[in-house]
């Protein structure tokens, strides 16, 4: 067990003039269990990243101090020489820490999962004899379903993440620090895990960050919401945190348990349908599936972690050709996969499980610029289009920061906002509800919301239930014959 000491730490990005996080006061003592919260871009991340010794000096500008046992965490990941490799690549930084990040798939870096568990082992110089035993017993805590020679490039984003959460499990860390660690995992997925975590209950120090507060609540004993501006809100057990600061954390964005939220359903019927999967197939990735999506609806589809959800909003969105079946919309007799750029462009917009794979430019505002510049918009309208969705996703403030050094709240808005500069009449969104705080989470919805209102169509692949039951008019759930709420075929586009 780890002892962790801040002392108004702060931390500034490269290129930044906003600290992402400042003031800190914190100590976290031998084996507590802490839930670190607060708005999206409070800075929860970046003070993960820094215990584990993952903000190198030429990255960014330090106040304060931080410290694990006394040590400086990037002191004590570079005495350890057999571990120094590690530590940049297997999310291990030296003296017992481990952690997950926020998005598994930086952290994977051997081909089969098996190996990739045993890589921190390996790197630790843990005996041959031990190594295999814990893998397996690694991989058996978080349930994870393959065989140890499963290919790490095959996995899901929520297999990701279970496997990641495995190798650092298999360390036995003293300190373990989790950043969203069930955010792309099925239900049964996520209880899986928040039960392996549980059951390391007294072997270690854990900092987790975690938007799904309720379920979080169990694993800690310890609430600690950090302030956007600096500093820290509050501290202390979650019953008296929550009585005392509730109404107004709340407010603020964070997942206060028992605040429920209204729902949007639309009150019109669907309109004509714009998009068909006919017995669509990817090899290895989706079994074959048919389904629609209508003009001003949203669909939800659902389904276990590997049942090929991304694959298939890959498929709808014309950014990967099926090896079966075939994929038709707006009227065009051949499958989008085969459009021209600026046609595909303006009828479907697309948003990806990793937000940080569709960005394309050094800067937010040129981001969202893009799209429309494709297409061919004038620079005066551009601006406009540029103006009004930095305004209405919060991102303003960050029009000329690199949208690789966000937050993963702001990398996906900025994520969707790219896929709306075009106006498309069809959005396919992968978990479009990752990383979000309260307050952008009801914004999200209430946009996603406007939209459907207006007429657009809206595919979000999602293990949201919240999501699910405020916004969906209609549950495909993939790997199941049966569509809740079924609409008759509409009149294709």
């Amino acid at each position: 067990m780890s002892t962790v000491e801040l002392r108004g730490f702060g931390w500034r990005h490269a290129g930044r003039r906003a600290w992402a996080v400042r003031d800190v006061d914190l100590t976290v003592g031998h084996g507590e269990r802490v839930l670190l919260l607060g708005p999206s871009g409070a800075g929860k991340s970046t003070l993960l990243a820094a215990l584990a010794g993952l903000l190198p000096d030429d990255s960014g500008e330090q106040a304060g101090t931080v410290t694990i046992d006394g040590l400086d965490p990037r002191a004590a990941r570079d005495r350890a020489a057999s571990d120094a490799w590690s530590a940049g690549r297997r999310g291990e930084a030296g003296r017992g820490v481990g952690i997950v990040f926020q998005d598994p798939q930086t952290q994977l870096v051997m081909a089969r999962s098996g190996d990739d568990v045993a890589f921190g082992l390996e790197n630790r110089g843990v005996p041959a004899a031990d190594i295999w035993p814990r893998v397996s017993d690694a991989l058996d805590r978080v349930g994870f379903p393959y065989p140890i020679t499963r290919s790490t490039a095959a996995l899901s984003g929520g297999e990701a993440q279970r496997l990641a959460l495995a190798g650092v499990l298999a360390l036995r860390p003293s300190l373990l620090l989790l950043d969203e660690p069930t955010a792309n995992l099925d239900p049964a997925g996520a209880a899986l895990v928040r039960e392996a975590i549980g059951r390391s209950r007294g072997d270690e120090t854990l900092i987790v960050v975690e938007h799904r507060v309720a379920e979080a609540l169990p694993l800690v004993d310890r609430v600690v919401v950090l302030e956007p501006g600096g500093g820290i809100r509050a501290d202390g057990a979650p019953e008296v945190v929550f009585a005392a600061y509730g109404d107004r954390l709340a407010d603020e964005g964070v997942w206060v348990p028992g605040f429920a939220i209204p729902p949007v359903k639309s009150s019109t019927p669907a309109g004509e349908e714009v998009i068909r999967a006919e017995d669509v197939t990817v090899a290895q990735r989706l079994a074959p599936v048919s389904m629609g999506a209508n003009a001003g609806e949203v669909l939800a589809v659902t389904g276990p972690n590997g049942a090929g959800k991304s694959t298939l909003a890959l498929a709808l969105g014309g950014l990967l050709a099926p090896t079966g079946g075939r994929v038709t919309g707006f009227g065009d007799p051949r499958p989008p996969h085969k459009w021209r750029a600026a046609d595909l462009t303006q009828r479907i917009g697309s948003v990806f499980q990793n937000p940080e794979h569709q960005f394309v430019t050094a800067r937010v505002a040129d981001e969202l610029a893009a799209g429309p510049r494709r297409v061919g918009r004038s620079d005066a309208e551009i601006k406009d289009i540029v103006d009004a969705l930095l305004d209405r996703l919060r991102l303003a403030k960050l029009a000329q920061a690199n949208p690789y050094t966000l937050s993963g709240g702001e990398a996906r808005r900025l994520s969707v906002a790219t896929a709306l500069a075009t106006a498309p009449r069809l959005l396919v969104l992968d978990e479009p509800t990752f990383g979000q705080d309260r307050r952008t989470w009801i914004e999200l919805v209430t946009l996603l919301a406007t939209l459907r209102d207006e007429g657009h169509a809206v595919v979000a692949v999602t293990h949201d239930d919240d999501f699910v039951q405020t916004l969906a008019d209609r549950t495909f759930v993939l790997g199941s014959s049966r569509l809740r709420d079924p609409l008759p075929r509409r009149r294709r586009a």
